[in-house]
């Protein structure tokens, strides 16, 4: 089974491409930004530790008391040490339920590709659980109008964004592969096409 981090920055259209690979591909698909809201519910680990250490104002008014998810942003947003604890919390909790559902996956002989989608893939140090690393390019303009359209935010929004994360040539740098998901669907889908044919069946990971 291939292990396969898929990355970019908001607005990439990196969801597409998932779809792509679990409906053509049988692919197993983890999204780390959903995992770690599955992982924050009440009854699980993470939830205690994230209101011991930001209080209770970050919870919803009524039972069972969610984490408020716009509130607790709110807070790390713009406040870098914070956001470094939230992270410091969260993501080895992440990375060790999916590293579980890896191996879950191998035992079951289902699966050809384990995908991993993150945005943080690269920080996180998920490159040394991955065979491969794809990174999904859109140029800044058309990733802000998208933002603009799916977000209904302002273009200051957008790119204040965009600006907080890393820059095309950090992703590139240390990507095995580039799709570029600016133009249809097709050209995207015909990428990815090429790319797998290559590691599937010709065995080439992390040329």
């Amino acid at each position: 089974m291939i292990i396969l981090g898929i990355t970019g920055g908001v607005g990439s259209g990196k969801s597409r491409i998932l779809y792509d690979l679990k409906e053509n591909y049988n692919a197993y698909i983890v999204e780390a930004d959903k995992l770690a809201h599955e992982l924050m519910q009440p009854d699980k680990s993470i939830y205690n530790e994230i209101v011991s250490t930001f209080g209770r104002s970050i919870l919803k008014e009524e039972p069972p008391y969610y984490i408020d998810r716009e509130k607790l942003g709110n807070i790390v947003f713009n406040d870098s040490e914070r956001l470094t604890v939230l992270n410091g919390i969260v993501h080895p909790l992440v990375k060790e339920e999916i590293i579980r559902q890896i191996n879950e996956a191998r035992d079951s002989g289902k699966y050809e590709l384990f995908v991993i989608e993150a945005a943080l893939l690269i920080q996180d140090g998920y490159k040394s659980i991955c065979d491969e690393i794809w990174y999904i390019w859109v140029g800044r303009e058309e990733r802000i109008r998208r933002l603009m359209i799916q977000r209904g935010i302002t273009r200051e929004k957008c790119i204040s964004i965009i600006d907080s994360q890393e820059t095309d040539e950090y992703y590139k740098k240390y990507a095995n592969f580039t799709i570029n998901n600016q133009n249809n669907y097709e050209n995207s889908s015909k990428q990815l096409k090429e790319r797998l044919n290559k590691i599937l069946l010709d065995g080439i990971i992390n040329e």
